[in-house]
């Protein structure tokens, strides 16, 4: 069963703020393991009641630039099937390494840290 343009915008919201709560609170993260259907209802995503719900943690890591478009379809198939399966990969980590103090500095100013002129930042 295909989503509609609709049904598609509306999952992949709520697998979003799945997603990003998972990644933010280990409660909800604990939760989305020991009771999935509460915590996926909490972030908009009603399973059925009868329906069975595999949370999977081990996501290989070049699946990420996938995972939306085989989240939805796992999730195609769950409406057909009743059986869902949620791919949820580790928190996504950003390496500030790479940044100095100055740039973050600039950062959280709202300055561009690539300019390379005046004030203007003309050349960009």
């Amino acid at each position: 069963m295909a989503l509609n343009p609709r049904e598609r915008t509306e999952f992949v919201n709520a697998y979003t703020r799945v997603l990003i709560t998972a990644w933010s609170s280990e409660e909800f993260s604990a939760k989305l393991d020991s009771n999935p259907r509460e915590a996926l209802a909490e972030s908009g995503l009603e399973v059925p009641a009868g329906a069975e719900i595999n949370v999977v943690r081990n996501v290989p890591d070049n699946a990420h630039d996938s995972n939306l478009d085989v989240q939805v379809s796992l999730w195609e198939r769950g409406l057909e099937t009743g059986t869902y399966e949620f791919h949820i990969p580790e928190t996504p980590q950003i390496d500030m390494a790479e940044l100095s103090e100055g740039d973050l500095d600039s950062i959280a100013a709202g300055v561009d840290i690539n300019c390379c002129c005046c004030p203007c930042c003309c050349c960009t």
